[in-house]
This record gives C-alpha cells, sequence and structure tokens, in this order.
C-alpha cells in the first residue's frame, strides 16, 4: 500500500465498498477477496494547518477516509506468522508440483482465538493462487478440453467453514456451497459430488476453518474426521485450522522430538466410533504448526512486539499524532497488560481508540483514552457472524484497564459475605435441671 492519496474515479466516495463484504465461503466470494485485498489505498497524511484550509465538504470526506484508514490498516507480518506462512507456502507448492500417487500431507494451523489464523492462511493461500493462476492462463490449452454447455470454473483454492454442530451432511453442504454444487439425495451422494467437484474444478488446496468444531465425543465428529481424511485421496492439500488442536481429540496429547523437530502423538485409545487405523493416518499425515501470540519472556518477543507498534503507528492518521505514539514511554507495556500480545485484540483496541480519539477531538492516543475502551470479547462477532465460545474462539483473558491506586478512583476489591448463622431449633440441649423441692 501506498500513502498516496488515490486517484480521482466516477465513484463519489472511491474508498468506501458498494456492497458486503466478499463471503469467502463461496467461490464468487472468495475471487473477490483475492483480487482485492490489497487495493484500499489509506488516505495521505496533511498537517492541521493544510486541514484548516479545506471546505466543510472535504473535511467532511477527508475525516471519512482517515476513519476507513484505521479499520483497513494492513496486516503486518510478525515473527510467528511468518513460521505459519513460510511453512504453508512450501507445503502447498511441493504438494501442487509432486506426480506421484502418493497421498499428500496436510497442515494443521493451531492457536488461540484473535491470533490471526484464518487471515495469516487466507492471504498465504491467495497469494499462491495468484500464481497458480498466472501459470494457468499463459498455458490454458495444455490442462481441459473445453466442454460445452458447461461453466468452467478453475477453483485451485476453497475455503469453507465446519458448522457449530458438525455432521458429516453439514461439511459436505459446506464445501459444496462453495463451488454452488447440488448437494444430492443422501450422504453417499453428496460425498460424491463433493468429490466430482474438487477434481472438475482443479482445486488444489482445501481449507477448513474452524476444525476444532469436532468436540470428538459424538459419534457424528468421528465420522465427519473420516470424511475429512478420505478428502485426502484427491490430491488436495487439506489446511486446516483451529484452538487448541492438541486438546481437541484430533490428536492425542503429544511429545516433541527435537531431533526431527516434529511432534509424536500416541494413538487414540478411546472414542465411541473409535477407528485405529484412521487415527494413526491422522497423525502421520500432517504436520502441526503454531500461531502463538508475542512472547515477552525473552528480549527478541519483546522487540518484536515493540516493531509491530512502529509498524501500526506508522498507518496512524492522528494530526496530534507521531512516532512514538504507540511504541514509547509506558504504552507498550499497556498495550501488552491490556491485549496478552493477541494480534487480534491489540488490533481491535488500537481501531476502537482512533475512532474515539477522532469523535472526541483528542487526536491523539493515550492511555486514559485507551482506559475508557472496554473490549467486550462477547459482542465481537466470528467470521460470518458465528463464534463457538466452547471451541475456545473467544479467548478467556483479562483485557480490563488496570484500576489505578488513588483517593479519586477506589480499588475494587471482593466483598466476603458474613456466613449466615446455622438453624439450631432442632438441636439436642439435654434434659432440663430438676425443679428444687
Amino acid at each position: 500500500m501506498s500513502d498516496q492519496a488515490p486517484e480521482e474515479t466516477e465513484r463519489p466516495v472511491p474508498f468506501l465498498r458498494l456492497g458486503p463484504r466478499p463471503d469467502r465461503t463461496t467461490h464468487e466470494g472468495w475471487q473477490e477477496f483475492r483480487r482485492t485485498r490489497e487495493l484500499f489505498v489509506p488516505v495521505k497524511k496533511i498537517s492541521v494547518a493544510e486541514y484548516g484550509l479545506m471546505s466543510p465538504r472535504k473535511k467532511s470526506l477527508y475525516d471519512l477516509h482517515r476513519a476507513a484508514t484505521h479499520v483497513n490498516m494492513r496486516m503486518e507480518e510478525t515473527p510467528m506468522s511468518a513460521v505459519v506462512t513460510t511453512l504453508m507456502r512450501s507445503r502447498i507448492q511441493n504438494n501442487a508440483m509432486r506426480i506421484g500417487p502418493s497421498t499428500l500431507d496436510g497442515l494443521m494451523i493451531n492457536g488461540g482465538g484473535y491470533q490471526g489464523k484464518t487471515e495469516t492462511a487466507c492471504r498465504t493461500a491467495a497469494e499462491f493462487e495468484d500464481t497458480w493462476r498466472d501459470l494457468f492462463e499463459k498455458n490454458r490449452a495444455y490442462y481441459f478440453d473445453p466442454m460445452p454447455g458447461t461453466r468452467d470454473i478453475i477453483a485451485p483454492v476453497a475455503y469453507c467453514q465446519t458448522p457449530v454442530k458438525a455432521t458429516p451432511i453439514g461439511l459436505c453442504e459446506a464445501i459444496l456451497d462453495y463451488y454452488g454444487a447440488p448437494y444430492g439425495k443422501n450422504l453417499r451422494g453428496m460425498i460424491r459430488n463433493v468429490r466430482a467437484s474438487i477434481k472438475a474444478h482443479a482445486t488444489t488446496v482445501l481449507i477448513i476453518d474452524d476444525i476444532t468444531r469436532l468436540k470428538m465425543h459424538r459419534e457424528d465428529d468421528q465420522d465427519t474426521l473420516d470424511l475429512i481424511r478420505g478428502l485426502m485421496d484427491l490430491d488436495v492439500t487439506l489446511v486446516l485450522i483451529g484452538v487448541n488442536i492438541p486438546r481437541s481429540g484430533l490428536l492425542r496429547e503429544g511429545w516433541h522430538d527435537p531431533r526431527t523437530k516434529q511432534w509424536v502423538y500416541e494413538p487414540l485409545k478411546k472414542g465411541k466410533s473409535y477407528n485405529p487405523d484412521a487415527s494413526t493416518q491422522t497423525e502421520r499425515r500432517f504436520d502441526l504448526v503454531n500461531l502463538d501470540p508475542f512472547d515477552f519472556t525473552t528480549d527478541a518477543g519483546t522487540a518484536a512486539f515493540v516493531d509491530h507498534l512502529e509498524s501500526t503507528e506508522n498507518q496512524i492518521r492522528l494530526f496530534n499524532a507521531g512516532p512514538g505514539t504507540l511504541s514509547a514511554g509506558a504504552m507498550p507495556e499497556y498495550l501488552r497488560r491490556r491485549t496478552h500480545g493477541i494480534i487480534g485484540l491489540l488490533r481491535r483496541l488500537i481501531e476502537d481508540g482512533l475512532t474515539k480519539a477522532m469523535e472526541s477531538g483528542l487526536e491523539d492516543l493515550t492511555i486514559g483514552l485507551l482506559d475508557e475502551i472496554t473490549i467486550n470479547l462477547g459482542n465481537i462477532p466470528g467470521q460470518y457472524g458465528v463464534r463457538d465460545a466452547e471451541s475456545g474462539e473467544i479467548p478467556d483473558v483479562d483485557t480490563s484497564p488496570e484500576p489505578e491506586q488513588g483517593p479519586e478512583r477506589k480499588v475494587e476489591t471482593k466483598s466476603v459475605k458474613p456466613r449466615k448463622r446455622r438453624n439450631t431449633v432442632l438441636d439436642d440441649r439435654g434434659s432440663p435441671p430438676a425443679a428444687e423441692a
């Protein structure tokens, strides 16, 4: 992206989207996301004096463009996301060029809620598709013969989400919805249509998000996992994204082999519909990569966090903000405590703070202003309006501001209720003393 002002177009407000955001769970929506993911141009930085010379209408449009810039800040790469991107890119490319009939290895991306797993995976897959489509367009005649009466759609990447209540039918519907293909009359027909769609559209990468919605204590969950495992025979790279995958039941608790730098997991021993061969295949065919928060236990992790804040503050368009707004003084420690190094919470806090700074006229981000902002995780919708708290998609962290010590602000303490007295009506108090004669 560039800091230069966007070119004038026929649209009255060229920096605003016309219509809803692209739905990546459909082929058309994914293509719109792929084509437009880097097209937004932030507003040009100007001084207060230049702003004062604008007409009221131009000021209003400039403020609107500033607000759009703040909510569309580019996603900065972190050391943690770089590891995921590198492994995913190499796995997709190697599998796509493999000629032999062997089953392709898959990838599991593990991490907590709001870590940016989905965005990292989708952007990496979109970059691969850009390259793959460019090769296809240059050599279109060598791939497929034209079929009269059919719609020729090449879909190198397919993205879908695991339903909240996962069943084989629900997962088949999610995959078929991406292609716009018919469901089929029964489960067998749906599975046949899924396999046919993946093959007919030349899909190379299949991303299944929120995989840990499979709780693995229901028979439907095990059947759905068997279905996913069966798709690996279709020359497609499976990328599964979830929260706390090692503890979800998809893989048993494992140990890290320092020699091979791989995770080794014991076979699944329990389960209502347990299949020992299936469990072994799952553990053998998938690599597990973690997308963690910033690590503040090391100097390198702390430095990476500060570097990320510096990159973010360069995108701020507040008149009184400048170098060091986020990365100097007590602000880095404050942001670390409020967000625990979770990239999604950090982004939300900064975005809400920028909006409040513009509305209040402060035109700067301060700790006092951020103290007034509550990160209410319960009101944050997930992908297309759904988040499953039971699957860990909402992190269990304390994001409230730390109460100040002072006479003007009381420190909240846990009140201790007095213990309720025991009812002694039915107690045996012994025989009454004899009356004196």
